[in-house]
């Protein structure tokens, strides 16, 4: 995959959230091979890091040719990234578009403090 690139955080005294929404993210379903498309949004409360996005923006196509199923989208995404920056709070939220008259929707939550408990 690739590298995942952060930068110091300059309010670190503070907790503010940061909202990264992918409305082009494409995988491919691991039973038919068919391409799947979706939307993924990432919110977090940053530590001491921050996600850089151009990186973000390469890590995201790196899944393009992954055969992975929806659940294990979002999961890693989220542990990829919570391991890369350490953050407060992050959620993970796939919205993934309509097949066979189905949509799905996964969210996956790193909260070690209980901010939103």
């Amino acid at each position: 995959m690739s590298k995942i690139e952060v930068f110091e955080n300059k309010y670190p005294q503070r907790d503010y959230m940061v909202t990264h929404v992918n409305e082009e993210f494409t995988s491919l379903c691991p039973k038919t091979g068919l391409p799947d498309f979706g939307i993924i949004t990432i919110e977090y409360i940053p530590d001491l890091l921050c996600l850089e996005l151009k990186a973000l923006k390469y890590y995201f196509l790196e899944f393009r040719n992954q055969g992975i199923f929806y659940e294990a989208v979002v999961n890693q995404i989220l542990d990829e990234l919570v391991d890369a920056c350490q953050p407060r709070y992050m959620e993970v939220l796939g919205e993934f578009s309509t097949r066979g008259g189905m949509y799905s929707t996964v969210s996956a939550t790193y909260d070690p403090e209980g901010l939103n408990a």
